[in-house]
């Protein structure tokens, strides 16, 4: 293959049916710092490496107006997001999420209504039989963010709304009936909360002052414009729906505990430091996001390799946070290397890299990170019977998971 060309071959058939696999085999196949694919059509280039990550955040690099697929948009993010936008644009938006995810007080007051959540959900789940860990967190999550957020119960219910933040994290990435109940549940639900954006901005519905809604309904844009109800309504959906895909990380952490069980004693202690190095190490260790993808925003050149103007480009994230050169014994699940080196942090992309306050990096890593410890000293704290179930976690489906859910019986509060 000609390393300046792309193939004439798309890979799109290999990605959905490798999964996050597709990427780090791809370039273990043509080694070298730029991978030449072609995917859904378009030439594209893949990157790795922690100089791979200040390259694809640096604006005058790489550009995400225009790059995120239709499926995308129209199930995980919402048309007309933040996360597609640049420049001046991109930061105004952007300083919204920040000031609202990235403040000690608003994250400590997120965590404080998930665990109230969880505590209400632990009474419930004794009276059952079982119940499967990840659909009963994405209620817990769904619940608090909800009330932090502002947002009033829908008529259809909590669970219901659950059950479309979770359907638009886990369809996004699949052709099928998973992707179009994502559709669905995103249509459902901007429909909804723009209904509400209106009724804030006209006086006709009481929310807590100050609260994210009420922001977002009161955000003006670059233009000095409020954003249209449906914008307004995505962006909502875009602070609670990252907030409920922390339950696969939940689900993860117990899959942990269970292989590792010293763990589970460990975290039960409560240490602040034990919390925060298993929390990293399970959004390293398990698979999440496998890569994000922007285009070129101009002709350029990455470690010698010329990268035409819009050409796709894609970074490697599952495989840069399973390198060998970067990570000791990588498929080893080891919070103690983040105990060990806690600056090795820096190098772990589980939701992107780069600056959040000035590119694309997530600005709810910080909740993300805090919810992830609250919540697995919570449950290192339960005590519960495992029956037999198949914990596999499948590379090939995205989002991964565990493919029971996790399912714990005879739930007691510890």
């Amino acid at each position: 293959m000609d390393r300046r060309r792309a193939p004439w071959w798309d890979s799109s058939l290999s990605l959905l049916t490798r999964g996050y696999a597709w990427l780090p085999d791809l370039r273990r196949r043509h080694p070298g710092p730029v991978v030449r694919a072609r995917l859904a059509g378009r030439p594209a280039v893949v990157l790795h490496g922690p100089e791979a990550v200040r390259f694809f955040y640096d604006e005058r690099h790489v550009r995400r107006a225009g790059a995120l697929p239709e499926p995308v948009r129209s199930t995980l993010f919402g048309h007309g997001a933040v996360h597609s936008l640049d420049g001046q644009v991109h930061r105004l938006r952007k300083a919204l999420f920040l000031s609202l995810l990235a403040d000690p007080a608003q994250v400590r007051a997120l965590v404080d209504e998930v665990g109230a959540a969880w505590d209400t959900a632990v009474g419930e789940w004794a009276e059952r039989p079982r119940v499967v860990l990840l659909d009963e967190v994405a209620r817990v999550l769904t619940e608090g963010v909800r009330r932090w957020a502002g947002l009033p119960l829908p008529e259809d219910g909590a669970d219901a709304f659950a059950a479309d933040l979770v359907a638009m994290v886990d369809g996004f990435a699949t052709p099928g009936p998973r992707h179009w109940r994502a559709r669905l549940a995103r249509r459902r639900r901007e429909a909804w909360i723009a209904g509400i954006v209106t009724d804030v901005r006209n006086g006709t519905a009481r929310v807590p002052a100050g609260c994210p809604l009420e922001r977002v309904a009161l955000h003006r844009d670059a233009d000095g414009e409020p954003l249209a109800p449906r914008v307004a309504a995505v962006e909502v959906l875009n602070l609670v729906r990252p907030t409920v895909a922390v339950c696969w990380f939940v689900a993860f952490a117990a899959h942990a505990m269970h292989l590792r069980p010293e763990n589970r004693a460990a975290l039960a202690d409560g240490a602040p430091a034990r919390a925060w190095a298993f929390a990293q190490e399970v959004r390293r260790f398990y698979p999440f996001a496998p890569f994000v993808g922007g285009l070129a925003a101009a002709d350029l050149t990455h470690r010698g390799e010329p990268i035409a103007e819009g050409t796709l480009v894609l970074l490697d994230l599952y495989g840069q946070n399973h390198d060998p050169a970067l990570w000791g014994d990588p498929y080893a699940f080891r919070p103690e290397r983040f105990l060990d080196h806690p600056a090795d942090v820096g190098q772990s992309v589980p939701q992107g890299g780069g600056d959040p306050a000035r590119g694309h990096r997530c600005p709810g890593e910080a909740v993300v990170v805090e919810l992830l410890e609250d919540l697995s000293v919570r449950l290192a704290r339960l005590e519960y019977v495992l029956p037999a179930q198949d914990l596999s976690i499948r590379l090939g489906r995205m989002i991964a998971r565990p493919r029971s859910g996790f399912v714990i019986e005879a739930v007691r509060a510890g």
